[in-house]
């Protein structure tokens, strides 16, 4: 692999672990619009009894290209980098700015529901159908109640395994899983900030678990049912559009010493200088995923 390449596909994964850290917004749904979703579930499913069989056998560049390592050392470096760099950031933005991060977030998701719904190419009832489902599914994940935050091993590693099969999938926030598990604050903030191994260990293994699970149904529901995958996580990505609303209230509730958020009031905007800078932020969300899509569109093209 070429550094160019290899490059491209770092800052793939940079987007891609960024929007994993956000509430609401999915990783999955980066990688759909940057091009690299089907390589990347095929990579994370070649961990079989195949790559073992190459492993032991010792057959390292066969078994190197048979997991397509070098583009998931890539994409995950990225994906590392930006978990650990970025926590930090949007616990300050968040304190300090959340209209407009949300503004942001909302301007990338809004604009996601059009260039992932354009890759539908016949809708039909039955994808209308599914299509619908999978936003009255998002809906109702966005407004459920948080469960209570757990720091149980088990229940860290359970974590890492839905939350990762939702971060793969578009439409489905990682981490907004996390905070309906009650494990947000502790995992994406406190844990990725300090570095606090005792929890992340038993997280990333439950992801790794979780990845390589799902992959396999994801690839293969994606390559039999194209067009009603793509609907169905529209609508997933349509339904979390809610969540990312910028003009609302955390709901939070006190549970001994721990601060727990609930769920949130929505509210219509004041019509202020804020609100201006609002909409602003947003057409650049908007402006930012266009972009990425003709750039991901374009490389394409060129490999043609």
């Amino acid at each position: 692999m070429k550094i160019k390449q290899a490059l491209i596909l770092f800052f793939k994964g940079i987007a891609m672990g960024t929007a994993n850290v956000i509430p609401g917004v999915s990783g999955g749904t980066i990688a759909l619009l940057t091009g690299i979703f089907e390589r990347l579930l095929n990579a994370i499913k070649s961990f079989n009894l195949k790559a073992l069989k190459l492993l032991f056998s010792g057959k390292i560049k066969e078994l190197i290209v048979h997991i397509d390592l070098y583009f998931l050392i890539s994409v995950f470096a990225g994906v590392g980098v930006a978990i650990i760099s970025v926590a930090k950031l949007f616990e300050y933005l968040f304190e300090y700015y959340p209209v407009y991060i949300w503004s942001f977030f909302f301007g990338l998701v809004l604009a996601s529901v059009y260039f992932v719904g354009k890759e539908i190419k016949k809708w039909n009832f039955s994808v209308i159908l599914v299509s619908a489902l999978g936003t009255a599914i998002a809906i109702t994940v966005s407004v459920v109640s948080p469960a209570s935050e757990n720091s149980a091993i088990w229940y860290l590693f359970l974590c890492g395994m839905v939350a990762a099969c939702s971060m793969i999938l578009p439409g489905i926030s990682g981490s907004f899983v996390l905070i309906l598990l009650g494990n947000y604050q502790l995992v994406m903030i406190e844990s990725v900030s300090n570095l606090d191994i005792a929890v992340l260990l038993p997280v990333v293994a439950g992801a790794a678990f979780g990845l390589l699970g799902f992959s396999y149904l994801l690839s293969w529901v994606f390559k039999k049912y194209r067009d009603h995958t793509i609907g169905t996580l529209t609508g997933f990505i349509l339904g979390s559009v809610l969540i990312l609303w910028p003009w609302k209230t955390s709901i939070t509730e006190k549970f001994g010493d721990k601060v727990k958020l609930v769920g949130y009031d929505w509210l219509l905007p004041e019509i202020n200088t804020e609100f201006f800078i609002s909409i602003i932020i947003i057409i650049a969300g908007i402006f930012t995923i266009w972009l990425m899509e003709h750039y991901a569109a374009s490389l394409k093209k060129g490999e043609e």
